[in-house]
């Protein structure tokens, strides 16, 4: 009695494949097989498992947090830690006046500025740059101006009002 073998027959097409996640593999030698550890001395990671012998290393739980020097006190805990941030710092939200000449109104306030836009926060404090030109007088109400954007408003013929916190 003949044994029936059937071999299974690929069409082969030469327009070129779809590249999808479907068909994506890794290239071989890609994956690296798993170091198995304590298996005994003939498995090549043996006795003391790859961590050579005595010292904390080489014991369970030997975890370091970040900047660990050794039981030494690390630099960080020995550095102050007030910093260097001023109590008194003022943050500005910054307005040129290439951004100001758009508007079209004759008084110029955070309000306005807040509607239109320019600025994320109306109670923040304002101040006014000289970068770009301005033409016709207006009158605007600020936390703080730049000389430039003073003497450029004041030559349009506008007026500055510095606001006080």
């Amino acid at each position: 009695m003949k044994s029936k073998t059937t071999v299974k027959k690929t069409k082969k097409t030469d327009s070129p494949q779809s590249i999808g996640l479907f068909n994506l593999k890794a290239p071989a030698g890609a994956h690296k097989g798993r170091k198995y550890l304590g298996r005994g001395s003939s498995s090549g990671h043996g006795k003391t498992s790859t961590r050579g012998s005595k010292g904390q290393t080489s014991r369970a739980g030997r975890h370091f947090y970040l900047g660990f020097e050794g039981g030494q006190s690390p630099l960080i805990r020995k550095m102050p830690k007030r910093g260097f941030n001023s109590l008194f710092k003022k943050e500005y939200q910054i307005v040129n006046l290439a951004n100001l000449a758009k508007i079209k109104e004759n008084v110029i306030n955070p309000e306005l500025l807040r509607a239109k836009g320019l600025i994320k926060d109306k109670e923040g404090l304002v101040k006014i740059l000289g970068e770009g030109e301005i033409k016709n007088p207006i009158k605007i109400q600020a936390h703080a101006f730049s000389k430039k954007a003073s003497e450029e408003i004041k030559k349009a013929g506008g007026s500055v009002e510095v606001i006080n916190v």
